[in-house]
C-alpha cells in the first residue's frame, strides 16, 4: 500500500543509503562525561548514623500511630509519598492488614471524603481488591457526584488520585474521575501559588503513575509546606533522599566509564547518545540501595537496546539487518566477524554485558534466568526486523498486524524479564515461563509505552506506527485515531490495576516493576518524546533527581 505523508520518508533499496541516514539527526549528549566526576563519592559515616538515628524515631512515630485513626492514613500515605516506605515496608503491610480488616466498618461510618478515599486509594494500592461503593454516600439519586459534600481542593484531589486505581466495571470511579477532575480544572484560576502547583501536577501525573524518586523529590517541597507535616519523617525522607542520591550519582559515574569506553559517541554517531537518561529511566524501576546490580546491568541494555532500535530504524540496510538478526538467533561470539563494523560493536557489546550479568546470576545458581532474557532478546530483533521489512517493501500493516510485532518492539517483555534479576533469589522457572507468555500486565504495560510513543512520534518517526495503520484501515482523522489509541492506554492502566489485586497471578515483587516501566513512559513521552528531545523535561528531572541535593 501506498502511503503519502512528506513526513514519513519510506526507504527503499533504490534510495541513497547516505541522504536516508543523515534525514535523521539526534542532538548530542547532554550530560556527556559530566557524571565522571562523581566516581571518588563516598556516603560518609556520620550520615549513615544519623539515618539510623532519625530511622528508629521515624519506626517509633510508625509504631506509636493507631492503626484505626485518619492521622494513620495520612502517616502512611506521607512515608510513601516521601520515598521512604522501603525502610518500613513490615511496619506498613501490617497498618494496612489491620485497616483492611476493618474496612467495612471503618468506611460505612465515616462520612469524611479525604479519610473514604485514602483509605480506598491505599488498601487498593496494597493490592487489596475492596469495593469502591463506599464512594457512592457522595453521590446524589442519579449517581452523580454531589458538589455540595466536597468542602474544599483537598477533598477533590483525594478522590481525583483515588479514582485512578479504578479497574474494568468500576463505573463510580470513572464517574468520579471526571467529575473530580473537571472541577479541579475549573478551581485552578482561585487556588493559591502553591496549591495550583500541587494540583497542576497531579492533573498531569496522578499518584498511580509517578515515580517514586521523581515523585519525592516533588512532593517534599509540598509536604513542609503543610501545617500538619511531621518534622521527624521530613527530616527523614531529605537525609534519605540525599544519601541515597550519592550512591545513584556513583553508580551514574561508573556507568559513564563504561559508555565512555565503548566509545559509542564516535563509532556510532548516527544514534542517540542517551545513556544518563537510560539510567534516570531505570530508577523508575528500582531505586533502592540494595538494587545496585540491577540498575547496572538494565541500564547497560536498554542503552545497547537504545541503540540496536536505531540501527534497525534508521541505518542500516535491509540486507545487514537481516544478518544481524540471525546471529543474535546464534548468540554465538565466533560470528562477530561477519558483521558490518557498526554492528559488530553492538553485538561485542551486548555478549559482554550477558557475560557480566551471568557472573553475577550463576553465583546464586539462578542462571536459567539468563537464558530466558536470552530469549527475549531474540525475539525482539525478529520484531525490530519485520519492522523494517515493512517499510523496505512499503507494506502496510493491519492494526492487528502491527500491534502484535510492535508491543514486542517496546522492549517491555525483554526489560520485563529482564528485571527479575531484582528477585533472582526467590523466582522460579514458572514465573519465567508466566513473564514471557504474553500476560496481561505485560501487554498493557507494553500498549502504555507503543501507543503513547506513537501518539508524539507521528509525522517524525521514520517507521509506521499505531496512528498510520489505525487511519489507514478504518478511514479515521487523525484526531480520532489519537482519541482511540488514549481509550486503549486508559484501558490498559485498569488491566495493570487489575493484575495487582489479590489473588495475583505472581507475587507483587514481580508485578511491581512491569508497571513501573509503564511510569516511566507515562513521565517521558506524555507530551512529547522526551527521551529522544531529553533537553528540556528530562534535564530537568536528572537534574532534581541525580545532580541537585535537597536542603536539610
Amino acid at each position: 500500500m501506498e502511503f503519502g505523508s512528506s513526513n514519513f520518508p519510506i526507504f527503499t533499496k533504490n534510495d541513497d543509503l547516505d541522504d536516508v541516514r543523515r534525514s535523521v539527526k539526534f542532538h548530542p549528549t547532554i550530560w556527556g562525561e559530566y557524571f565522571l566526576a562523581y566516581a571518588s563519592t563516598e556516603i560518609s559515616s556520620v550520615e549513615k548514623d544519623e539515618l539510623q538515628k532519625q530511622k528508629k524515631m521515624m519506626r517509633k512515630v510508625l509504631n506509636q500511630t493507631p492503626d484505626d485513626s485518619s492521622h494513620k492514613l495520612e502517616l502512611i500515605d506521607a512515608i510513601q509519598r516521601l520515598g521512604v516506605s522501603y525502610h518500613f515496608e513490615e511496619e506498613i503491610g501490617k497498618s494496612l492488614k489491620c485497616i483492611y480488616d476493618i474496612y467495612s466498618e471503618c468506611s460505612n461510618k465515616d462520612n469524611n471524603v479525604r479519610s473514604v478515599a485514602l483509605r480506598f486509594r491505599l488498601l487498593r494500592q496494597q493490592g487489596y481488591a475492596i469495593s469502591p461503593d463506599v464512594f457512592s454516600k457522595f453521590t446524589d439519586k442519579e449517581g452523580n457526584f454531589n458538589e455540595m459534600m466536597f468542602e474544599n481542593v483537598e477533598d477533590l484531589l483525594d478522590l481525583y488520585e483515588a479514582a485512578h486505581f479504578g479497574v474494568d466495571g468500576d463505573e463510580i470511579l470513572d464517574k468520579a474521575l471526571e467529575f473530580s477532575s473537571s472541577k479541579l480544572q475549573f478551581l485552578l484560576p482561585i487556588m493559591t501559588t502553591s496549591l495550583s502547583k500541587q494540583v497542576k501536577e497531579a492533573l498531569k501525573i496522578p499518584i498511580l503513575k509517578s515515580l517514586t524518586r521523581l515523585g519525592a523529590w516533588k512532593f517534599i517541597a509540598a509536604y513542609q509546606q503543610h501545617k500538619s507535616h511531621n518534622e521527624i519523617l521530613l527530616n527523614f525522607a531529605k537525609l534519605d533522599f540525599n544519601i541515597v542520591q550519592k550512591m545513584h550519582q556513583k553508580e551514574l559515574s561508573l556507568i559513564t566509564r563504561w559508555w565512555k569506553d565503548l566509545n559509542f559517541t564516535n563509532k556510532l554517531s548516527f544514534a542517540r547518545d542517551r545513556v544518563a537518561e537510560c539510567y534516570f529511566w531505570i530508577l523508575g524501576v528500582y531505586f533502592e540501595p540494595q538494587y545496585q546490580f540491577e540498575r547496572r546491568i538494565l541500564t547497560k541494555v536498554l542503552a545497547l537496546i537504545s541503540i540496536m532500535d536505531d540501527i534497525y530504524d534508521i541505518y542500516g540496510t535491509l540486507e545487514d539487518l537481516q544478518l544481524f538478526t540471525r546471529i543474535v538467533q546464534r548468540w554465538d561470539v565466533n560470528d562477530l566477524d561477519q558483521l558490518p563494523p557498526y554492528m559488530g560493536i553492538c553485538y561485542k557489546a551486548f555478549l559482554d554485558v550477558y557475560l557480566e550479568m551471568e557472573a553475577e546470576v550463576e553465583n546464586g545458581g539462578e542462571s536459567y534466568l539468563v537464558q530466558y532474557t536470552k530469549e527475549e532478546m531474540k525475539k525482539l530483533t525478529r520484531a525490530f526486523l519485520q519492522e523494517a521489512e515493512w517499510v523496505y517493501s512499503k507494506y502496510m500493516p493491519t492494526m492487528e498486524e502491527y500491534t502484535e510485532v510492535a508491543l514486542v518492539t517496546t522492549g517491555h517483555a525483554m526489560m520485563a524479564t529482564l528485571s527479575l534479576i531484582g528477585v533472582r533469589n526467590t523466582v522460579t522457572k514458572k514465573d519465567l515461563e508466566w513473564i514471557t507468555s504474553k500476560p496481561l500486565i505485560v501487554q498493557a504495560s507494553a500498549i502504555v509505552c507503543r501507543f503513547m510513543d506513537d501518539i508524539v512520534g507521528f509525522g517524525i518517526e521514520k517507521k509506521y506506527t499505531a496512528v498510520h495503520c489505525y487511519m489507514n484501515q478504518n478511514g479515521a482523522s487523525k484526531m480520532d485515531t489519537f482519541a482511540q489509541l488514549r481509550e486503549q492506554v486508559k484501558k490498559a492502566w485498569k488491566d495493570m490495576n487489575q493484575e495487582c489485586l489479590e489473588p495475583t497471578p505472581v507475587s507483587m515483587s514481580i508485578l511491581k516493576p512491569v508497571v513501573d516501566l509503564a511510569r516511566v513512559i507515562h513521565l517521558l513521552y506524555a507530551d512529547n518524546d522526551d527521551y529522544t528531545n531529553s533537553q528540556t523535561n528530562t534535564r530537568d528531572y536528572i537534574s532534581c533527581v541525580l545532580v541537585e541535593p535537597l536542603t536539610t
